[in-house]
């Protein structure tokens, strides 16, 4: 694979790394282009195919891990994949563009150890699990049991965060925005 920058956004669902990474895709200056992962879970509300994931079914993803086509991929819950095409990076950097990641802790770390000196990986933490709680219920996209689920694997993910070159805690929105930017800004400029 070519060489380009590599922007790691990882956290648990509900710490606000989606609404952040959105806002730095607006940013021009930043040349950035979202990677859009694999996933073999059921489209959610508006989701659409090539824009939001690329849909596989669990066999689809199955037989692309058997081939090699990801650079990462996890089984998130039980038979319920994501990943990251090969594919995918190279048509965005072959754009002259920087990719940006909206992904899962294990698979941001994974890409990392690939790829170290062109990684940033920004972890984003919630200013509490209580309030992860709150934000996952606002959603309405999901049962009691499935925010449950991941309320307690949100605890693992934290403390994973020392792992990442930098944390991005995301209790005012704005500031978080904010850094996020100038992270990035800093490194795509060495």
């Amino acid at each position: 694979m070519s060489k380009g920058k590599l922007i790691v956004f990882s956290a648990p669902s509900g710490s606000g790394k989606t609404t952040i990474v959105r806002h730095l895709l607006k940013q021009t200056e930043l040349n950035l282009e979202f990677s859009i992962s694999a996933t073999s879970r059921d489209k959610r509300g508006t989701e659409e195919e090539g824009k939001d994931y690329y849909f596989l079914s669990a066999s689809e993803f199955k037989n692309k891990i058997k081939n090699e086509e990801f650079l990462e991929w996890e089984e998130v819950y039980r038979d319920n994949f994501y990943g990251t095409l090969k594919t995918e990076v190279e048509r965005i950097w072959a754009l002259g563009k920087h990719v940006i990641f909206d992904i899962d802790v294990s698979g941001g770390l994974r890409i990392k150890r690939k790829f170290p000196d062109q990684t940033l990986a920004i972890f984003v933490k919630p200013p509490s699990i209580d309030e992860l709680k709150i934000r996952l219920k606002k959603r309405q996209t999901e049962s009691d049991d499935k925010i449950n689920m991941r309320v307690a694997k949100a605890s693992a993910e934290l403390a994973t965060a020392p792992l990442f070159d930098e944390i991005v805690i995301n209790d005012n929105l704005d500031d978080a925005k904010k850094t996020a930017f100038n992270l990035i800004s800093d490194f795509t400029k060495k």
